[in-house]
């Protein structure tokens, strides 16, 4: 265990004060679809802020791809929604991806404070915790960016408190984690037939604990450009 400040944050009011070696999360489903799509061959994937961001940059590099949501639905004129369960099997070698969300990309973009930036998601979360207990930072912020980075949600909630536990050196249980994200508000909606833009297969990909032995970091150079760290 290290010696270190841990702050536990929540939404865009929290990602605007986070400092140090900053996780921002979003389980459902940003940045567990932006692991999906790294592993799958991706070259970078480039966070914005906004939709007319999005279709500007792809206006200046036409084969780059656009992927992303608001309020959930994927946006019309992009190549892909915000689903990790679509991405799981599609090959993405060597592209260059668009992505802007209503909660995990604002979040990235509104980290102004922060030394450096991770990606949270379950399926890279004891990288996440090896990754940060390797670079031994002053403070640690654990940002859960909720529901369009204005409602709590609780799967975020429960990553920031399981990487923070993990870095305390006690066990969480996410078996049990997982089974009240079911029960929740926003783990339920993904099982709603009168919600067709969340598909159950989605819930199973998010869930898929240290599916990945890699973290994904923000690269600040020209921009914002998600690069791969292996944590292998």
């Amino acid at each position: 265990m290290i010696s270190l400040k841990i702050h536990r944050l929540s939404l865009i009011s929290g990602v605007l004060r986070a400092k140090g070696l900053t996780v921002v999360i979003d389980v459902f489903r940003a940045f567990t679809t932006a692991a999906y799509v790294m592993h799958n061959g991706a070259a970078t994937i480039i966070p914005v802020e906004t939709i007319e961001d999005a279709f500007k940059m792809k206006k200046e590099h036409p084969d780059w791809l656009l992927m992303g949501e608001v309020d959930g639905v994927k946006v019309e004129g992009f190549d892909y929604g915000n689903s990790p369960y679509e991405m799981k099997e599609l090959d993405f070698k060597g592209k260059t991806l668009i992505q802007r969300t209503s909660a995990g990309t604002q979040g990235i973009v509104l980290a102004q404070k922060a030394d450096e930036l991770i990606l949270g998601s379950f399926v890279t979360a004891d990288a996440i915790v090896e990754y940060i207990l390797r670079s031994n930072p002053d403070i640690v912020s654990l940002v859960a960016m909720g529901w369009g980075g204005k409602e709590i949600a609780l799967e975020d909630e429960y990553l920031s408190e399981y990487v923070e536990m993990k870095l305390q050196g006690r066990t969480p249980d996410f078996r049990k984690m997982k089974e009240k994200i079911r029960e929740s508000q926003h783990g339920g909606k993904f099982f709603d037939p009168d919600k067709p833009q969340f598909v159950e297969g989605d819930f199973h990909a998010a869930m898929d604990l240290n599916r990945f032995n890699f973290v994904l970091r923000i690269r600040r150079e020209n921009g914002l450009r998600v690069e791969f760290v292996s944590e292998s």
